[in-house]
């Protein structure tokens, strides 16, 4: 597939580097030469200097023959001028476009061929925002991650010492629960995947990554961590787009404060939310979390855009008692780094993203992709066409289907039923089907059992 990106920032470079590994013609376009120089370094890209929303520059890029335009600049009205020279000179077939302002999300009707032609929006802000109001809801979870609808869900958990299963095989899930249907799908021990059998044995400190039907959700956790108790109480540390979204999402079922620096913006944040406490002042001021009670907070959230102060306000809550620190981090080179030791769970937003991305970009009929363990692994979520004839999938039990190393089939949902995956499984034309590959050099190899042959047309 020819992609051009337009953006050689922390999205579009991560994403330039998913899918140059898996041999697409990625042409990467920026302002910034030094950019540009260092991506090109690492990878086997084109790329190309000057502004994307530029007829001639999209020209040098290829757009001609490109099949779709990824335009993640850090400006809003560029993205969306790029879409439009791409479809209007070009008829690039998708275009895809990341808008953060809502005053343009919220408007009907703008974004058609009409108007702005826009085929995928992404906002990274509100992607960000839903997968932290996943985590307050599921305590315990380093990650939740939910498939068709939220009608199943994706949940990673760390064992624990003392734990109910920690020291027993996988088998005897089933034994301990025999009226809630899961499947483990991954575990990573010490860094390392391991594909789970029957036999295998969970050690504390295994990261588990489980999938069940969203009402069992609690259920499973529960076996594998013990009851971790409600959250209540939760601290914001940063009133931006993130924070706002996030306490207005959440302010109706919890105790939510937000504390951020600019007096206007407390202002703002006080006459558009409803519940929320709103604090002017520093997250990283000792007097003032203990002022606030910072030890009754079951949740501290910092999602300011500077890294070091998200970090060091995290510290410093957690170390007066906050029973669960989360921190957006935006360098990637630091997220393997903080994660696990005083802050629970560190936040990329770039990984989120890509994951939105990729979901467009995969052949097949895929509906999402989610990275997992900081991209060490994806999961993915296809759908089934055809028929016995047509398809590798269709007709076909899970235990007959000639899967790629290291490749698991999780779950399927047909229709409103969530059926976790066994070997007699027969998948159905329609079927959403639950992937997860550990190993990323075989995605063209499943997406490709995905594919319909000709017959089927």
């Amino acid at each position: 597939m020819k992609i051009i990106i337009l953006g050689a920032g922390q999205v579009g470079g991560t994403l330039a580097e998913y899918l140059a590994s898996e041999a697409n013609d990625i042409t990467v376009v920026d302002t910034d030469g030094d950019l540009l120089r260092s991506l090109g370094d690492r990878l086997d890209i084109r790329t190309v200097q000057g502004r994307g929303s530029f007829p001639t520059v999209l020209r040098q890029a290829g757009a001609e023959d490109a099949d779709m335009l990824v335009a993640v600049t850090s400006s809003d009205e560029a993205n969306m001028v790029a879409c439009q020279v791409a479809y209007t000179l070009f008829r690039t077939p998708t275009k895809i476009a990341r808008v953060r302002e809502s005053a343009y999300l919220t408007r009907a009707g703008l974004f058609d061929n009409e108007a702005i032609p826009v085929d995928v929006l992404i906002s990274p802000e509100q992607v960000v925002t839903n997968y932290i109001k996943r985590l307050i809801e599921q305590p315990g979870a380093l990650q939740v991650i939910d498939f068709a609808g939220g009608k199943a869900q994706l949940v990673a958990v760390k064992a624990y010492y003392g734990g109910p299963l920690v020291g027993q095989q996988l088998r005897q899930i089933r034994q301990h629960m025999p009226n809630v249907d899961t499947r483990v799908a991954a575990i990573f021990r010490r860094d390392r995947p391991i594909l789970p059998r029957g036999d295998t044995v969970i050690e504390a400190d295994d990261e588990v990554f489980f999938i069940a039907a969203r009402n069992d959700i609690r259920a499973v956790m529960a076996e594998l961590r013990g009851v971790d108790q409600r959250n209540k109480r939760v601290v914001i540390a940063g009133g931006g787009h993130i924070g706002e979204r996030l306490a207005e999402a959440i302010e109706s079922r919890y105790q939510v404060k937000i504390i951020e620096m600019n007096p206007a913006r407390c202002r703002q944040l006080s006459d558009t939310l409803d519940s929320t406490v709103v604090l002017q002042g520093s997250a990283s001021d000792r007097d003032l979390l203990l002022e606030e009670n910072i030890a009754q907070a079951d949740i501290f959230l910092a999602l300011t855009n500077d890294d070091e102060a998200n970090i060091m306000s995290s510290l410093l809550a957690k170390r007066l008692g906050a029973r669960k620190v989360m921190t957006i981090i935006n360098n990637p080179a630091y997220v393997d780094l903080i994660q696990g030791g005083e802050i629970d769970i560190a936040i990329s937003p770039q990984l989120a993203t890509i994951g939105t991305l990729l979901a467009h970009v995969r052949r097949g009929d895929i509906v999402s992709v989610h990275s997992l363990r900081r991209g060490a692994a994806e999961a993915i979520e296809a759908i089934a066409h055809g028929d016995p004839r047509s398809s590798k999938v269709v007709g076909r039990a899970i235990g007959h289907i000639h899967l790629p190393s290291g490749t698991t089939i999780g779950a399927i949902i047909r229709q409103d039923e969530v059926l976790i995956a066994h070997d007699s499984t027969v998948i159905e034309s329609g079927d959403h089907v639950i992937l997860f590959v550990v190993d990323k050099k075989f995605i063209r190899d499943v997406e490709k059992l995905f594919h319909v042959g000709l017959s089927f047309f």
